[in-house]
């Protein structure tokens, strides 16, 4: 069956398939891609990419021969679907994409919902969406196409869209008391667009909200000045006005300020809006969390580093490790020790990358669990997963939020949860290393190793009871070697015990060391947990048949020897 295709040209032309990226050959195949998707649904003559596929030079008389050619090798590139997707029809082809697949419809059916809200005064649902608009944009409309393809008035008209989404989310932003967040991204599209007088009055009201009247009257001289050199003109009347209501310090300027439940004279009292909601996803903490001393302090170090990144910056710490070597353990304990420190909340997903059932969840799985804990409701959530995701990142902008990826099975799965902006700060758990985070995205990578023998002793200790470990601290010291220091085997070892308080530790060990029965002893009898891939000593004692579905049920054979450090700590 073809998997879900994606089509994306607001920037590089970007083809996906169920989320992963489609080469197109650089050259006229992605040409003829761009010019079909830029009309969707619609007949493009033969005539028409002919023109496109060799300009400026004129087509040669073989154009008609050689485009048939280039659409056939471009169905191939698409795969499965490509027959169904390009369509020949009379003196040309058309391509066949739902609205949900092309981010140029999610765009502007997000920025027609804003449009609705903004005209219904609903400023915040006008400022999501417009969010939701403005983030589905990657750079400039089909940027690495240099051709005439990029000069259409198409591609002109999506460049206009992008600027309106901009100035509706900015000026419901206003609406919203925002206007203080709003001031640099107004510069900065007032001196990319001089000659946008709406521009040039939203970042004088909004500096005047601000408190910054003289900045206000500056902005005005500094854009009375550009049009009189560019146009020669002066300002339109809305500059003017808002000119001279800045002036006379004009109370129409300022937003109503009414104490919650209070309302002006003859108007009903407001009803206090529900706070954004709050979301405490973190699973409980592993009791009696013993070790890892020196990994807990490099994630504090990690966690001051990211205090002090540059905006823009997102900080990631990426855990891997073996099976059962405690990655989530540690991401889980340390994530509860910070939580204080992210005060907009943490975010949780299993995202089952090795899962015994095969199916690890998407990230528009987890995206959408995010935006119902994060209370969008759920007739606001677009039905776009891409459009989802931008709403997703919009919703972090600007908030300290914690967020672990438990599980990863690659870079690819978690890539679409990371947020956009800086403050936040992300824990992704895998058995593999996901190097490529940390080349593509600065993660901090923190690879893990079973514990040392003390630490291995102190677990078992804490589980045991000081008392009984005690009591018998030859066993204990035998059982955390026949364990291999991991924590899942020691952790199931010690529940082993602690089930029979009678039983001797040296019955244990005995069992322990006997090969036959190793596997029986660390039967945790739970067979869904999933933590079932070989470790980098081979099929161990250490593998708890029980904490999966696919422990071997042989012997497991001797351990091989591995390096041991020069003191037990």
């Amino acid at each position: 069956m073809p998997g879900r295709l994606e089509f994306c040209l607001l920037g590089p032309l970007t083809v996906r398939r169920d989320g992963v990226a489609v080469p197109v050959p650089p050259g006229k195949q992605r040409t003829l891609l761009a010019a079909l998707l830029l009309r969707p649904g619609q007949p493009v003559t033969t005539d028409q990419l002919a023109e496109l596929l060799w300009a400026p030079a004129p087509p040669p008389p073989s154009a008609t021969v050689t485009v048939r050619n280039h659409v056939k090798r471009l169905r191939q590139t698409l795969g499965a679907a490509g027959k169904d997707r390009i369509m020949t029809q009379p003196g040309g082809y058309l391509i066949r994409v739902g609205d949900d697949e092309l981010d140029i419809a999610s765009m502007e059916h997000e920025l027609t919902a804003a449009r609705r809200a903004f005209k219904d005064a609903d400023w915040l649902q006008a400022s999501r969406r417009a969010a939701v608009a403005i983030d589905l944009w990657r750079g400039e409309p089909l940027c690495d196409l240099d051709l005439p393809i990029r000069g259409e008035h198409e591609v002109a008209r999506l460049t206009e869209l992008r600027l309106q989404a901009h100035e509706l989310w900015i000026e419901a932003g206003l609406n919203l008391a925002r206007h203080a967040d709003v001031v640099t991204d107004l510069r900065q599209l007032a001196e990319a667009h001089p000659l946008r007088e709406h521009l040039h009055a939203l970042l004088m009201l909004a500096l005047y909200r601000c408190g910054r009247r003289a900045e206000a009257l500056k902005a005005y001289r500094r854009a009375r000045d550009v049009l009189v050199d560019e146009i020669g003109d002066d300002p339109g009347p809305e500059l003017q006005a808002l000119h001279r209501q800045i002036l006379h310090d004009d109370h129409a300027l300022a937003l109503p300020s009414l104490p919650v439940g209070e309302a002006a004279e003859g108007e009903p009292a407001a009803t206090p809006a529900p706070g954004p909601a709050v979301p405490r996803q973190l699973p409980t903490a592993v009791s009696q969390f013993t070790g890892r001393a020196r990994e807990l302090a490099e994630l504090a170090g990690l966690l001051d580093h990211a205090g002090a990144q540059a905006p823009g910056t997102v900080v990631i710490s990426a855990i891997g490790g073996t099976a059962g070597v405690g990655k989530t353990a540690l991401a889980v304990h340390w994530a509860h020790r910070v939580a204080s420190r992210f005060g907009d909340g943490q975010l949780y997903v299993n995202m089952r990358g090795f899962d015994p059932s095969g199916t690890p969840a998407t990230a528009a799985d987890a995206i959408r669990g995010f935006l119902d804990a994060l209370g969008v409701p759920t007739g606001q959530i677009p039905p776009c997963p891409e459009a989802q995701a931008a709403l997703y990142r919009s919703l972090l902008t600007d908030k300290r939020m914690l967020i672990v990826l438990d599980n990863a099975r690659d870079e690819q799965q978690v890539r679409p949860l990371l947020p956009a902006s800086p403050g936040s700060l992300v824990l992704v758990t895998s058995r593999g290393q996901l190097g490529g985070l940390g080349a593509a995205e600065g993660a901090r990578l923190i690879s893990l190793d079973v514990l040392t023998h003390g630490e291995a002793v102190r677990l078992l200790a804490a589980r045991l009871g000081a008392a009984r470990a005690a009591a018998e601290p030859a066993e204990v010291d035998q059982i955390a070697r026949l364990c291999a220091h991991l924590p899942l085997a020691l952790v199931v070892a010690a529940a082993r015990a602690a089930t029979q308080p009678g039983f001797p530790l040296a019955a244990l060990a005995a069992e322990l060391a006997d090969a036959a029965g190793r596997l029986d002893a660390l039967d945790a009898g739970d067979p869904t947990c999933g933590r079932c891939s070989p470790g980098p000593y081979g099929r161990s004692a250490a593998r708890p048949r029980g904490c999966s579905g696919c422990w071997a049920s042989t012997p497991a054979p001797t351990l091989p020897p591995r390096p041991q450090p020069a003191s037990p700590e």
